[in-house]
């Protein structure tokens, strides 16, 4: 079933543009972050960060700030391991799941004698304004011998580069393999054509609007700790926090993640600051707060990509590929730092895409550097396999003089293939992936590039244009939901989901409201808070549609089963005559009905219970993520370049996404273009970049890193939405959050350099600044002229 632009269901059901729900108390400003609370008795804490990327710390003087005004403590790392503190481990390593051996690292929250990266956290001042504690930290003298630093994969890998960890030879973690190296071998032997290049994911960072942000709080009356923590994860970072730093129960930790002003993957994990804030408030008694500015975000949050990657594919006579084949070095940075395994695996299991390789050999060695760790930022591996395929069919057109589009009709995986196992063992179980880009190509008007070009160039510029097929694999591990029913029939949603900004609080009440009949409005929602949510997974990897909403559907199927046997009592009817439609139970023909609502008020009568039933109503429903789901699409840019000054101008820009099932597609069209513009971003202008002698950050505001802005961005995203339904979960759905940042690089990229083709221009390294792009015309021109 392909369906485009869908809006079917009740006025507040699924498939309707309901408005988001919680966005009336942020645009009034009345949105509660972290930042916003203010404790009784609080104090505030300033951390001190390495300024070396490298080195030996030999001691840290701390006496002229321990008597500066307001200072209440200093800590360091001596005194963290005195009290026993644990450190930071990985979330999961691939010997974790069966795969190869690595090297296992411990990241500590205050270092104590070997920093490894700038942004290593040293220290710690506690004062009574933050002002002072800011003050009493540059007081701080902390003496560092530098040693060499490495800070890229490939110096890292070279022969005698200094090591990031002494016992971990040649800066290697571990090395993953997938697919079948002799079938690859065979086919680039035979193969009319081989098209190879050497590509380089740049490093970038999240960049949330909200920084990071932790308030600690100790109470020695229960021995409990309270943190409030800008975290999309509210669970994982407790049992972080109680197993590996602080030792102690779960149950003794509870993590309130309110108001999150975005994440991208970034606020995923625990980070230092969130453990330093409690072991503080610990020993000082008073609840203690850290709220990170702009430039430490950018030195110390854990950076997104960072791969480089030599990839070459082989086809025959006719366009057709015969084996892709991929190596790659991915920067780990100084530590293996939370889930950061994740998108080292998902660039190699989707390097295939949408394109029926039968074979593929794809190697990554995860790489220490000097540098901050990296770790899952939007995406998380598929934009780094779309962008070197993508590159590379471009690539392979020229060569072989195919159409662009030609070559990726002859290669598409049909939708007769359904479902289709690719050459590294991934199924994709539905998808029509030829549909979707003859469908971008008819909205951006492919057919009528001659005359715009035309156009442009008489202007004295150059118009260049791309299209991407893209594919995505979303919905990892499974997850719990809540359903809470009141003595009024109300319900609350308890979700193990966190939202920050991917809309939960609108599009969850419009499930319940369709499956249960309630009025939308009298549907809460509830989230982020330990205590107040049995467990959750947090959300992130484009999971929440597919297992929240598939966790949620169970648990109203199970409402609507216990009150099944409620309202056979009260309708006085066998139980295997009760029907349930539209929010009803009936019996028979319809002729005595009665509400849910009513139903289960019923629950909560003093007296007449039926057996087997409980007092009062609450569900939960769980999801596995056994089977992802896979959303794919494809894009259309087109641009117009300044030969003279390297200038950018995005004239059009045009996305058809599958999103299976929609749910309220201005949500997912929200998330589509918010992921397109942080994948033009990464493009076009961000880059978190170190010296590569000292190891020195160079991008530490944004005075150097490039933030895109509205000039940036094309003036409109034409955005179409396609529904083709999941086969492998009960709704039908598949993930939207990320699947904007996966196309756009490569659509961009390969826009430009088809402007800049006639010039003799064949490649541009991200990001492609106006400098860069000038560089690359002149370069050009004076091979021409040689």
């Amino acid at each position: 079933m392909l369906r485009f632009g869908v809006n079917v269901g009740a006025k507040f059901g699924i498939g309707q543009a309901v408005r988001r729900a919680e966005d009336r108390r942020f645009v009034a400003g009345s949105g509660r972050y972290v930042g916003d609370i203010v404790l009784p008795g609080m104090a505030h804490a300033v951390v001190v960060y390495s300024q070396h990327a490298h080195g030996m710390i030999r001691s840290i003087d701390t006496s002229r700030a321990s008597a500066m005004p307001g200072v209440i403590a200093v800590l360091t790392g001596a005194d963290a391991v005195a009290d026993g503190i644990g450190g930071l481990p990985p979330y999961f390593m691939p010997a974790d799941s069966g795969g190869p051996p690595g090297y296992r690292t411990i990241r500590p929250i205050l270092v104590a004698d070997r920093v490894r990266c700038i942004g290593d956290r040293i220290a710690v001042v506690i004062a009574e304004s933050e002002r002072q504690a800011r003050d009493a930290a540059a007081a701080i003298d902390v003496d560092i011998a530098p040693l060499p630093a490495v800070v890229s994969p490939d110096a890292a890998a070279a022969p005698g580069a200094p090591l990031v960890w002494d016992d971990c030879p040649g800066n290697a973690c571990f090395t993953l393999a997938f697919g079948d190296v002799a079938a690859t071998e065979a086919a680039f032997a035979r193969a009319a054509h081989v098209v190879a290049l050497t590509i380089h994911n740049n490093r970038i960072s999240a960049n949330s609007i909200e920084p990071r942000c932790a308030v600690g709080c100790f109470d020695p009356a229960t021995a409990g700790f309270v943190l409030h923590t800008s975290s999309q994860n509210p669970h994982g970072v407790r049992k972080v926090l109680a197993q590996s730093v602080l030792h102690v129960p779960e149950n003794d930790i509870r993590v309130i993640s309110p108001d999150v002003g975005g994440g991208f993957g970034m606020k995923a994990d625990a980070y230092p600051e969130d453990a330093i804030v409690l072991w503080a408030a610990r020993r000082l008694g008073r609840p203690v707060k850290w709220v990170g500015t702009r430039s430490e975000a950018l030195m110390g949050d854990n950076h997104g990509r960072d791969q480089t990657a030599d990839a070459a594919l082989a086809l025959d006579e006719h366009g057709r590929a015969l084996g892709l084949r991929l190596t790659a070095r991915h920067a780990l940075g100084a530590y293996v730092a939370s889930a950061t395994v994740a998108p080292i695996t998902f660039a190699m299991r989707m390097l295939p895409g949408v394109y029926d390789i039968p074979a593929v050999a794809v190697r990554t060695t995860a790489t220490f550097t000097n540098c901050s760790p990296t770790g899952p930022y939007r995406g998380a591996g598929r934009p780094e396999a779309c962008f070197a395929l993508e590159r590379l069919m471009d690539m392979a057109a020229r060569a072989i003089g195919i159409d662009r589009v030609d070559i990726r009709r002859r290669n598409l995986i049909s939708a007769d293939q359904m479902p289709y196992t690719t050459a590294v063992g991934v199924t994709y179980d539905s998808g029509d992936f030829g549909a979707m880009m003859d469908r971008c190509l008819s909205l951006a008007d492919w057919s009528g590039f001659p005359e715009r070009q035309r156009q442009t160039e008489a202007k004295g510029w150059l118009r260049g244009r791309a299209v991407t097929s893209y594919l995505e694999s979303a919905g990892v591990f499974n997850d719990r939901m809540e359903l809470r029913f009141d003595p009024e029939g109300n319900v609350t949603i308890l979700a193990g989901t966190h939202s920050h900004g991917q809309g939960h609080a609108t599009v969850f009440p419009q499930l319940i409201h369709e499956w249960l009949g309630l009025p939308y409005d009298k549907i809460k929602y509830i989230q982020g808070d330990t205590d107040k949510v049995a467990f959750g997974r947090g959300t992130y990897a484009a999971r929440s549609s597919m297992l929240a909403g598939t966790a949620l559907h169970a648990a109203a199927q199970d409402a609507i089963a216990k009150g099944r046997t409620m309202a056979a009592q009260l309708l006085d009817a066998d139980i295997d005559d009760i029907m349930f439609a539209d929010g009803q139970y009936s019996v028979g023909q319809g002729n005595r009905t009665i509400g849910f609502a009513d139903v289960v008020k019923a629950f909560y009568r003093p007296i007449g219970v039926p057996g087997g039933l409980s007092l009062g109503l609450t569900t939960i429903g769980t999801a596995g993520g056994q089977s992802p789901n896979f959303p794919n699409g494809a894009h259309v840019c087109e641009v117009e370049v300044d030969p003279a000054t390297g200038a950018i101008h995005i004239d059009r820009y045009v996305v058809v996404d599958d999103v299976g099932r929609i749910l309220n597609p201005m949500i997912c069209e929200g998330q589509i273009v918010g992921g397109i513009a942080q994948g033009l971003g990464q493009a076009l202008l961000e880059a978190i970049v170190y010296d590569p002698d000292s190891g020195q950050l160079l991008s530490g505001s944004f005075s150097d890193y490039g933030m895109p802005r509205p000039d940036t961005m094309p003036l409109h995203i034409e955005s179409e939405l396609a529904e083709i339904p999941c086969k492998t979960n009960v709704l039908g759905v598949k993930g939207v959050g990320e699947s904007g940042t996966i196309a756009a690089p490569p659509t961009l990229v390969n826009a430009v350099l088809d402007a800049l083709w006639p010039l003799g221009v064949t490649d541009i390294a991200m990001p492609l600044t106006p400098a860069r792009v000038w560089t690359a015309i002149d370069q050009a021109s004076k091979r021409g002229a040689a």
